[in-house]
């Protein structure tokens, strides 16, 4: 898709020249950048902030791990990361809590992720790709493109209001919910099947599982939708609560004091933080967050991870998503410049990859609240290789040839068997499941984008 977002002015500076230029630092824009640059091409990558930055997303899926392997950067991520084995989910309908672990997975070869700051991780990416030849700079924000037959001008405003522009043979949009390409064309849908905003703060002193469990993530359901409970290395836990619009939008006190008070509601999250505290008094809010382009590529640009679409954070597969897209990116990229004759299939691949990971999880997503499906995380069985199905799905792994699809469908209809047998309930919670996704306008106190 071609399109003009803004002319450049008569005098504007001029032009630098790259192959590609790639419109954000973070997970998605690294990898991109670092494997485009390994084949020699002339790769510019412009970060609008300055690394480190603080990003929450903070837990990674093990299929991830073979990705930061080809990188050059496991060793690294394995420093600085607390070692996630698995997951716990805690329900307020029930007295156990459920885990599970990657181990129970289909493949067996990926038992753990990580847990890692994300300004550090989104650091090491980025020094990555400079180390591996691409031209990274900090501190500017890319303010208009145009598109033409040759490529894209690309103009951005950098430190102390210095102006620059380029010209681009091809143009990697990795601006993350920034969505760059997708604001100017128009092209970005909120999610009409999911809406839902967060609270998010760092805990220091939180009880965390004991040994090789200390590292798993935690899910906590309550009235309002669900708190994530991350462990960091550094002795602090990442504590967040997704909720639907019509809570935040009852805020009616400060934003500190409305996010404990929103813990309070959930009494076993309560008792682990009991002799915690805030790191800094800082609690963040983001809005409705859940959207979906329209397209994933066009003629001479490319949408990578949260760019194109965003869903939920509940099963951490942003990071994933994101590097994925970027080296399936990164092939589309290549067949467009070296053999155009085959790049309109080789679009229609990529849309096709990056379509499948937001549908393949928000089946699950869009079903988490339902009492159906909360029965199945909180007593995981293994008829048919179900649940080493759903293991397979939490991490990551539904791109390659692992063979879980059969026992995903029996997983699902062990779902609406479910559902049908208490259907009054189900049925209770699906209808309110349709008014809480409603869409009520901007949540109050938003001021940092959240992703998984």
């Amino acid at each position: 898709m071609n399109g003009t977002f803004l002319m450049k002015p008569s005098d504007a500076p001029e032009a630098g020249h790259c192959d590609v230029l790639v419109v954000g630092g973070g997970p998605a824009g690294s990898t991109i950048a670092t494997l485009l640059a390994r084949e020699g091409r002339h790769v510019v990558m412009l970060e609008k902030a300055r690394h480190p930055r603080f990003h929450v997303g903070e837990s990674l899926l093990p299929a991830s791990g073979p990705l930061f392997y080809q990188l050059g950067v496991r060793e690294e991520v394995e420093r600085i990361g607390m070692t996630k084995w698995g997951a716990e989910f805690v329900s307020p309908a029930h007295s156990h809590s459920s885990i599970v672990e990657f181990a129970e997975a289909w493949d067996k070869s990926m038992p753990y992720a990580w847990q890692v700051r994300r300004s550090v991780l989104d650091e090491i990416l980025f020094r990555n790709a400079e180390k591996n030849g691409a031209q990274t700079l900090e501190g500017w924000q890319v303010r208009a493109v145009d598109f033409d037959a040759d490529g894209a001008e690309v103009r951005a405003t950098g430190p102390g209001g210095a102006q620059r522009r380029w010209r681009a043979k091809y143009v990697v949009d990795a601006s993350g919910r920034d969505t760059f390409i997708d604001n100017k064309l128009g092209t970005k849908r909120k999610n009409p099947k999911h809406n839902s905003a967060a609270l998010f703060g760092h805990f220091r002193g939180a009880r965390r599982l004991e040994g090789k469990l200390e590292g798993h993530i935690t899910i906590f359901w309550f009235e309002h939708g669900w708190f994530w409970f991350i462990p960091l290395s550094d002795g602090t836990t990442s504590i967040g609560a997704v909720c639907w619009p019509y809570y935040l939008k009852s805020r009616d006190q400060p934003l500190k004091e409305f996010f404990l008070a929103t813990i309070a509601q959930c009494p076993r999250l309560a008792e682990r933080l009991a002799d915690a505290e805030l790191v800094d008094d800082a609690v963040h809010a983001t809005g409705n967050y859940s959207y979906l382009g329209t397209h994933a590529a066009g003629e001479r640009h490319v949408l990578l991870g949260d760019a194109y679409a965003f869903i939920d954070p509940v099963f951490s597969s942003g990071v994933h998503l994101a590097m994925v897209s970027a080296f399936e990116g990164a092939r589309l990229v290549a067949t467009t410049l070296d053999h155009p004759a085959q790049a309109a299939a080789a679009r229609r691949r990529y849309e096709a990859v990056l379509r499948k990971g937001p549908r393949e999880f928000s089946w699950f997503i869009y079903r988490m609240t339902n009492p159906a499906l909360r029965e199945l995380f909180m007593y995981p069985a293994n008829p048919l290789r179900v649940k080493e199905a759903l293991m397979s799905l939490l991490a990551g792994d539904i791109f390659g040839d692992t063979p879980i699809w059969r026992s995903l469908a029996v997983l699902k209809g062990i779902y609406y068997l479910g559902a049908m047998a208490s259907w009054r309930r189900a049925w209770a919670a699906w209808r309110m499941r349709r008014r809480s996704i409603r869409d009520l306008g901007a949540v109050p106190g938003e001021n940092v984008v959240v992703e998984s």
